[in-house]
C-alpha cells in the first residue's frame, strides 16, 4: 500500500506511533521515526529489526518545539530520500490537573507539545512535498477534542487546535495536493491505559458499544488507510477511532 513512500513518524518510540512504525514498515514504506531522547529512538529501532531486519527505518531525535531543529532533521530526510510523502504528527502529551491545580508552565507544555510541534513539523514538511507535487499529513487528535473532559482542560484545548490545524491545512494545501487529516483516538491500550486500576476501567468499558478498548494497531490500520492511495478524495476529515464511545 506505500511502496517506496518515505515518512515520518513522531513519538514513533511507543504505543499508537511505534504501531504506525512498524504498520507502514509492514506495508513497504520507509520510516524515520522521531522520538524524544537517543536511547528511546535506539531501542525502538532494535526492536524493529528483531521483528525483520529488512525493515528500512531510521532514528532521529530533534527537539520538535524548536522550528530550527526540525528544519535540520527534515533536510537530512530528504537529503537521504530526496523526497518526503507522509507526515505523521503523533507526539504529545496529556495532562489530567484539574483547573484548580493547573499551572501556567504545565499548560504551556502541553500546548508546545502538542500544537505548536505539529505545526512546526508540519511548516518544514510542505515545501518538500510541494516539491514532490504532492503528500499527506496525518495528525493525531483524540475524542476528546470532539467532547472536552471533565478534567486537564489543556488537553481536549490542544486537540481542538489540532483539529483546526487539521481542516485549515487541507483546505490552504489542497491546490498543492497534499492532504491532511486527523485520526482521533478513544480508549486505546497505551502503556497510560495499562496502568488504570480495572474498578476504573470496567466502567469505561461499558461505555463503549463495541464492548472493549482499541489497540494500537486500531489506531495504525486508521493512519495507513489515510496515507495510502484508497483516501485519495479524502482530506480535511478528522476520523474517529474510538468504538462509538457514549459521552
Amino acid at each position: 500500500m506505500l511502496d517506496g513512500k518515505v515518512a515520518i513518524i513522531t513519538g514513533g518510540t511507543r504505543g499508537i506511533g511505534f504501531a504506525t512504525v512498524k504498520k507502514f514498515l509492514d506495508n513497504k514504506a520507509k520510516v524515520v521515526l522521531f522520538g524524544s531522547k537517543k536511547q528511546t529512538v535506539n531501542k525502538a529501532i532494535d526492536e524493529l529489526k528483531k521483528i525483520n531486519k529488512d525493515y528500512e527505518v531510521i532514528g532521529l531525535f530533534p527537539n520538535i518545539c524548536n522550528l530550527k531543529e526540525v528544519e535540520k532533521a527534515f533536510d537530512k530526510v530528504q537529503k537521504k530520500y530526496g523526497k518526503i510523502d507522509i507526515l505523521v504528527n503523533n507526539a504529545g502529551i496529556c495532562s489530567m490537573e484539574s483547573i484548580y491545580d493547573y499551572t501556567e508552565e504545565n499548560f504551556r507544555k502541553i500546548m508546545d507539545l502538542n500544537v505548536n510541534a505539529v505545526f512546526n513539523c508540519s511548516k518544514a514538511v510542505v515545501k518538500y512535498m510541494k516539491e514532490n507535487k504532492g503528500g499527506v499529513i496525518l495528525n493525531t487528535s483524540s475524542m476528546v477534542s470532539l467532547y472536552g473532559q471533565s478534567s486537564g482542560c489543556g488537553y481536549p484545548a490542544s486537540k481542538f487546535a489540532v483539529n483546526g490545524l487539521t481542516k485549515s491545512l487541507a483546505r490552504e494545501l489542497g491546490r498543492d495536493n497534499i492532504r491532511v487529516n486527523a485520526v482521533a483516538p478513544g480508549v486505546i491500550s497505551t502503556d497510560m491505559i495499562k496502568s488504570v486500576p480495572e474498578e476504573k476501567l470496567k466502567p469505561l468499558i461499558n461505555t463503549i458499544p463495541l464492548g472493549r478498548i482499541g489497540n494500537p494497531e486500531d489506531v495504525a490500520n486508521a493512519f495507513l488507510f489515510l496515507a495510502s492511495d484508497m483516501a485519495s478524495y479524502i482530506t480535511g476529515d478528522i476520523l474517529s477511532v474510538d468504538g462509538a464511545i457514549i459521552n
